[in-house]
């Protein structure tokens, strides 16, 4: 049997056709390193991972920046612990939505022991933002909005141009989290005036795992503290950490392998239309709730966590090819486990590393079974994904 895999906002399967075969030829090729050898190999590779840093400026219209604005991570969880506990100090306040992935809560937990505290925007039940709630959580140490940009568990989008002028109004710093945008919505950082952008290459973007990053001004960059420190490659007269980018906050040997699959998922990505994959992934999201709705209309056995429809009812109900869905007598986790075992369909089910998200959706502890779709998926998938739903949502209800 065909495996199906619908697990796109874990990471991206299949990646972009160029990635596994530019991995390859660097690590059978001439896997040299970059800042550290004075030969022809490491400038060519050196050359490589400059036009992925532009890749990114064009990718995220970043027209101010630099190829030194274009920090290297592992992933995009450690982007925003270096944003995060580099900035902030005792005694900063800090606006989060309710709906936040724990690449966030986790490194603002921590950080409230050292004086830090945040509050989160309450959102409605589908997830969307209330941010006519906003303004009455400021604080006249308010110091930073950071958020996802759409949510991981049930795709709905925050309103980001909404958030941008608020933060314009009340010179705030912005900070986006776009682990499940990157690459399928167009993001621009000059228009919503973003201090930084953090951002994974393996969902969306189709690169491989391991490799991350941010995208930073350099007024913010000259606000945060390094949060490791260690050998450049320039500089090495001193002992200090360099002041410059991207230096200053990429320390050790990169994973170039990772950069590199990442500049040929870029490349390929720049041949597609993010219009049209997106419209595609839409199409099937659409079609997949609309099944789910006409298998279990009123809802006795399955019922869809989040918006019912791709759209929603305004400009700022916008949502990406995440669903997910609660089995109200079928154990979750079997569902899970007959998916993938009898009918080798892949998703994921619990919490998603989203408790607030879950609290806010009303699916908490629970959780739900996470349904996502990318631009390899077929209407034959979300057919066969209906279809077992349908079988085993019929065949658990009677055990």
């Amino acid at each position: 049997m065909k495996k199906i895999y619908l697990d796109q906002a874990s990471t991206s399967y299949p990646k972009a056709p160029s990635v596994a075969r530019a991995v390859y030829d660097y690590l059978s090729g001439s896997a040299v390193n970059v800042n550290r050898g004075g030969y022809q190999a490491a400038y060519s590779v050196e050359e490589q991972i400059f036009e992925t840093r532009e890749q990114l400026l064009r990718l995220f219209h970043f027209t101010s920046g630099k190829g030194k604005n274009v920090i290297f991570t592992p992933n995009i969880t450690t982007s925003l612990n270096i944003l995060l506990k580099g900035l902030l100090k005792p005694g900063d306040h800090v606006l989060v939505s309710s709906m936040e992935h724990n690449a966030i809560m986790r490194p603002l937990v921590q950080l409230a022991g050292n004086g830090v505290t945040f509050d989160r925007i309450p959102c409605r039940k589908d997830g969307s933002l209330l941010i006519e709630k906003a303004e009455a959580l400021l604080r006249p140490k308010t110091r930073l909005l950071v958020c996802l940009h759409a949510s991981n568990v049930c795709g709905t989008m925050m309103p980001v141009q909404k958030l941008s002028a608020f933060c314009q109004k009340h010179h705030l710093l912005f900070i986006l989290d776009t682990a499940q945008t990157a690459g399928t919505v167009p993001i621009d950082m000059e228009a919503l005036h973003l201090d930084a952008l953090a951002f994974t290459g393996h969902k969306s973007l189709r690169g491989p795992q391991g490799i991350g990053g941010f995208l930073i001004t350099n007024e913010l960059a000259a606000q945060i503290e390094p949060l490791i420190s260690g050998g450049t490659g320039s500089v090495s007269h001193t002992e200090e950490v360099p002041a410059f980018l991207p230096d200053r906050f990429e320390p050790g040997t990169p994973n170039i392998p990772g950069i590199l699959g990442l500049h040929a998922a870029l490349s390929d990505l720049e041949k597609t239309s993010m219009e049209e994959s997106f419209q595609h992934e839409m199409k099937l999201t659409q079609e997949f709730i609309d099944g789910i709705q006409a298998l279990d209309p009123f809802e006795k056995n399955i019922r869809i966590i989040g918006y019912a429809s791709p759209d929603g009812n305004t400009k700022d109900n916008e949502r990406c090819a995440v669903v997910s869905l609660q089995t109200l007598q079928p154990d979750m986790s079997m569902v899970a486990y007959e998916l993938d075992s009898t009918y080798s369909i892949m998703t994921r089910v619990g919490l998603h590393c989203a408790p607030s998200a879950h609290k806010t959706l009303g699916t908490y502890p629970e959780g739900t079974i996470r349904f996502s779709f990318g631009p390899e998926n077929t209407r034959h998938d979300v057919d066969q994904a209906l279809h077992a739903l349908a079988e085993i949502s019929g065949t658990l209800c009677t055990l």
